[in-house]
């Protein structure tokens, strides 16, 4: 069974694991997230480096259709 972040409808979904962990999680949260809240979600520290990674994850997922951002810098699952 897919996870909840892969499926059908979605094959454009990168590899990397990162992007599946950051699907996975909004998945499960049911709510939009930014950067700095995955950080923590991952026990990351809040560090410049991190976040903008983060976010540049989630721009990527969003310019895929994967994501939507509901405003900027905001991360969430389209129907969410």
């Amino acid at each position: 069974m897919p996870s909840p972040a892969t499926g059908p409808d979605h094959p454009d979904i990168p590899d990397h694991p990162a992007y599946q962990q950051i699907l996975t999680v909004l998945a499960d949260a049911g709510q939009s997230m930014r950067a700095r809240d995955l950080c923590q979600t991952f026990d990351l520290p809040i560090l410049p480096k991190n976040t903008e990674g983060l976010r540049s994850q989630l721009k990527h997922l969003v310019g895929r259709s994967i994501l939507t951002d509901p405003e900027p810098g905001l991360g969430a699952r389209p129907g969410s």
